[in-house]
């Protein structure tokens, strides 16, 4: 069945309607509109699945999707004219372009933590890079799931965009077709089978996944104000983010201080009690919930409180933490934050350069040295100063990972250049034809070096 999906949508891309300028961002438009339509419908299904404030629904689901619609509905004219690109005098009389081509068909698996918009953002760009698209969203996010369904299929026509529901059966058999161009979001163990099977068919593939991201404090870092932000982006959707900070390094002179901070932040955020504030999420579901708890076993955080029946754990600081716990040898998905110390910034950057490379580092200091430290000596997706998560709201940056964080990158422009191919266009005159290039090869190669070289 799956199989005549994707076939379908080969010969709907045959026609040639998704060539067409005007008909991207034709779609577009249509799908900006059914996105504001059903907007209520949209946040009450992420409230059931995760419990969140429609804030946080609004701004990191609705609004960023949107904000990238019309950045490519403003723009895309622009962005596909072909490329001019520098011929070398020895090719001239000549030109060369690039011209933006669609791949053809596209797979993208999104996510249950942000279901709406790890789905609706890499959609944009591959329609506005002329694709046709099947979408498969996460079935563990069950609600979200039937929303997103609706509104493709009151939206596009079948065979140009389609949405497949399901579980990890149909998923898997997704990925063994014969798609374009492969796009999933999620773990590292799931992002390494979706590799596997992309291979069969030599489908190139775009992986965001996660790791565990770093959150450097150093003794200069103003801490009331670095608390705030960090505790914000680490308690948003109750941890479960891949952008989340995973961990703290704090400077040992601070780090005692910076503790209290984050922990009456919390309390500033969500009450005495965040289990009765509505402005804190849930978990998933009991698998998450149950090794989440598991984690922090024997740890006793201040405060701590949990609730299965309502997949229900309290933001925790943990700060009596040593590299060699679990906590520490997994990505946490969820609202514990273990608080570490360091005493040299080259001891916390070759902490991180020690394991995998993270999807983001983020780095609160106010030393230009202790950055060029982090920035020039680690490697990850990203770097963030003086921040967290904020850097995903923007368009205009490229957003992936690197190694075990994921492979290839999109969002904005990166987007169309991620769905399309970058088809090279040299085009020649029969004004001249150097005999050089011609056997018999009479010119010396010395002669011939010298004059390559004055000809580049």
């Amino acid at each position: 069945m799956l199989d005549k999906i994707v076939n379908s949508q080969k010969e709907y891309f045959k026609k040639g309607n998704t060539k067409n300028i005007g008909f991207r961002i034709e779609q577009l438009k249509k799908l900006r509109s059914a996105i504001l339509k059903n907007e209520t419908d949209i946040m009450r299904a992420i409230r059931l699945d995760l419990g969140r404030a429609d804030t946080e629904i609004y701004t990191s689901e609705i609004y960023t999707v949107i904000y990238e619609l019309d950045l490519f509905i403003k723009n895309l004219r622009k962005w596909v004219r072909p490329g001019k690109i520098k011929t070398p005098l020895a090719l001239k009389p000549g030109k060369s372009r690039v011209y933006l081509e669609p791949l053809g068909t596209v797979l993208i698996l999104a996510p249950w933590n942000y279901p709406f918009q790890l789905l609706f953002a890499p959609l944009t760009g591959a329609i506005a890079a002329g694709n046709c698209v099947t979408v498969k969203p996460s079935e563990v996010s069950s609600n979200t799931a039937g929303v997103i369904s609706g509104i493709i299929k009151e939206t596009f026509e079948r065979g140009y965009i389609d949405c497949i529901e399901g579980g990890p059966g149909e998923a898997e058999e997704l990925t063994r077709q014969a798609f374009g161009h492969i796009f999933f979001t999620g773990s590292a163990g799931i992002g390494r089978r979706v590799l596997r099977n992309a291979a069969e068919n030599l489908t190139p593939v775009t992986l965001e996944l996660g790791g565990k991201c770093p959150c450097i404090v150093t003794e200069e870092a103003p801490l009331r104000k670095s608390a705030r932000r960090i505790a914000w982006g680490k308690f948003f959707n109750a941890g479960q983010t891949c952008l989340a900070p995973d961990y703290i390094l704090a400077h040992s002179s601070i780090k005692e201080e910076l503790v209290k901070e984050l922990r009456a932040s919390v309390k500033g955020f969500y009450g005495g009690d965040p289990s009765k504030s509505s402005d804190y999420g849930r978990i998933i579901n009991e698998n998450h919930f149950d090794r989440l708890l598991k984690l922090v076993q024997g740890k006793n955080p201040d405060n701590f409180g949990s609730d299965r029946d309502k997949l229900y754990i309290s933001p925790a600081v943990i700060d009596n933490i040593s590299r060699e716990d679990d906590i520490m040898r997994e990505e946490i998905f969820g609202p514990l934050l273990p608080v570490l110390e360091y005493e040299e910034i080259e001891e916390a950057a070759a902490y991180l350069s020690s394991g995998p490379a993270p999807l983001n580092i983020y780095l609160f200091t106010g030393d230009e040295g202790k950055k060029r430290e982090i920035i020039e000596n680690t490697s990850s997706g990203a770097v963030t100063v003086n921040d967290v998560l904020i850097q995903a709201f923007s368009p205009y940056l490229p957003f992936g990972g690197v190694g075990e964080s994921g492979m290839g990158k999109y969002r904005g422009r990166t987007s169309l250049l991620t769905f399309s191919n970058r088809k090279s266009l040299m085009e020649r005159s029969f004004f001249a034809d150097f005999k050089y290039r011609y056997p018999p090869y009479k010119t010396p190669l010395d002669k011939l070096k010298k004059y390559l070289k004055l000809l580049r």
